[in-house]
């Protein structure tokens, strides 16, 4: 059990980063974190320590798969972005600054957003949670040279999507 917990502990703030830069939307990818870690709970005995995070980090994904597909089925009408709703004003903030950033990380997450499978996941990852090549190799159980591609080619989309984000909202 303390083992167990002390993985929780550990992971936790991992595996709920990846399914809130996934989903977009602080409540679902909360809701995705506990059933992981459930899962993980009724699993603990089948999963080495060595393997927990690319075990999790691949549950949390397909967690995540699940509930957008879920989502696109019903069509639902009104969508809430409470991402941000986390984030308190700081004593010396630079509002310029808070908008640009504000406003870059909505161009990404467009830009994002548009890059297919499996490329979006790899890049997420790699880019905006610092794993390893390897890491992601065992979380979406693939050859390690095939992470590397993929992270090359999503890397390049993405840079193309982000060009049509900023050249589209330029005009």
């Amino acid at each position: 059990m303390d083992a167990f917990t002390e993985n929780v502990h550990q992971y936790q703030d991992r595996i709920y980063g990846f399914a809130c830069a996934y989903l977009k939307d602080d409540a679902a990818a909360k809701d995705v974190t506990q059933d992981v870690f459930i899962r993980y709970w009724n699993h603990y005995d089948e999963i080495d320590d060595d393997r927990a995070i690319a075990w999790l980090m691949r549950v949390t994904r397909n967690a995540c798969i699940d509930l957008l597909r879920k989502r696109q089925t019903r069509r639902k009408s009104v969508t809430v972005d409470s991402e941000n709703l986390h984030r308190a004003p700081d004593g010396e903030a630079n509002p310029h600054a808070d908008a640009e950033a504000t406003d870059f990380e909505t161009r990404l997450d467009a830009a994002l957003a548009q890059v297919d499978e499996p490329y979006r996941s790899v890049v997420t990852m790699r880019e905006l949670h610092n794993m390893k090549y390897k890491e992601i190799s065992d979380a979406l159980d693939m050859p390690i040279n095939t992470v590397k591609v993929y992270i090359h080619r999503g890397r390049k989309k993405l840079r193309h999507q982000l060009a049509e984000v900023l050249d589209y909202e330029s005009t």
